[in-house]
């Protein structure tokens, strides 16, 4: 048997850690850049005579189903430890990705060349989240991140390697309940820029969707979990 098919199964291990971490990544930052345009959910229903909905919510939140799906297969396969460190390398790197636009809102725009191509006052509009926003967005993320990884570790640790739905979804269901309200909170009450009201509702409605994504990506944590494992050549 040569070397390369005696670390090979090592080899497929680090690979898969890469497309993870890389996915998990990506999705992050790109989550924190979209997720200050409100959207409207064009839903909405009667409780006695009161209308509730239609909601709104950030564009961003569709992607954090998937995030936290990813957290719990780099928990599965590689451990609390690594998505720990991943999401500290995370924040960092959310943390990189605002300064870079910071400094890049700071250089004036030329548009005598194309006048079609951005002006300061679009990209900044664009780009320009508020410091409140951006502080809210990497607590909440860590918080969440830090407590799903606990919570799932701590679920596999009473149920064994069973009921996988239990702890994928259950540290899910939980972690984001903190990640929908704390960057909302940071992010917008504590400067003053949205009622109090306004809050309670948008959080709900971003809490709401995000568990309903999680619920029905179940199907894709069983799917996901025995492709890994067929590719891993693991039980």
């Amino acid at each position: 048997m040569t070397l390369i098919e005696n670390t090979k199964p090592q080899v497929r291990r680090e690979w898969l850690f890469i497309v993870l971490a890389g996915f998990f990544i990506t999705n992050a930052v790109t989550a924190e850049l979209i997720s200050n345009k409100l959207i409207d959910i064009p839903f909405s229903f009667y409780f006695g005579d009161k209308q509730i909905g239609p909601f709104t919510t950030v564009i961003g939140v569709v992607l954090w189903p998937v995030i936290f799906l990813v957290t719990d297969l780099i928990n599965e396969f590689y451990g609390p430890k690594a998505i720990r460190r991943l999401s500290w390398i995370t924040s960092g790197l959310i943390a990189y990705c605002f300064i870079v636009v910071f400094v890049s809102m700071a250089v004036p725009a030329n548009t005598v060349i194309s006048p079609d191509t951005a002006n300061d006052y679009e990209f900044n509009k664009v780009f320009g989240q508020s410091q409140f926003v951006i502080i809210g967005s990497i607590v909440a993320f860590m918080f969440s991140q830090l407590l799903d990884a606990t919570l799932f570790a701590w679920i596999k640790n009473k149920t064994g390697n069973k009921y996988i739905w239990l702890r994928s979804t259950g540290s899910t269901v939980v972690s984001q309940l903190f990640d929908s309200f704390i960057v909302l909170y940071i992010g917008f009450i504590a400067p003053g820029t949205i009622p109090l009201d306004a809050f309670w509702g948008i959080a709900f409605t971003n809490y709401s969707l995000k568990l309903l994504i999680a619920i029905a990506l179940t199907p894709a944590i069983y799917l996901t979990h025995a492709g890994i494992r067929k590719y891993l050549h693991t039980a």
